[in-house]
């Protein structure tokens, strides 16, 4: 394989591997929608408080709500 094959080859794989603004965004707002998720289940484990508990889950059905506004 030439050099200019090579160059050719990996100019389309950084193609590929580009991601538009838009995806970046809409990913980055999954991840940090899910990484609440996570923090909240965690918090619903060890929540003794009855109100505190009814509170955490009502965060759990709004971002659920918004994750699956992400799909």
């Amino acid at each position: 394989m030439g050099a200019a094959e090579a160059a050719k080859a990996e100019r389309e794989v950084r193609a590929k591997a580009r991601v538009s603004r838009a995806e970046r965004e809409q990913n980055e707002r999954r991840q940090s929608l899910l990484l609440s998720r996570s923090q909240i289940l965690s918090r619903l484990k060890v929540a003794q408080n009855s109100r505190y508990r009814a509170q955490l889950e009502l965060a759990l059905e709004h971002l659920e709500a918004q994750l699956r506004e992400c799909e």
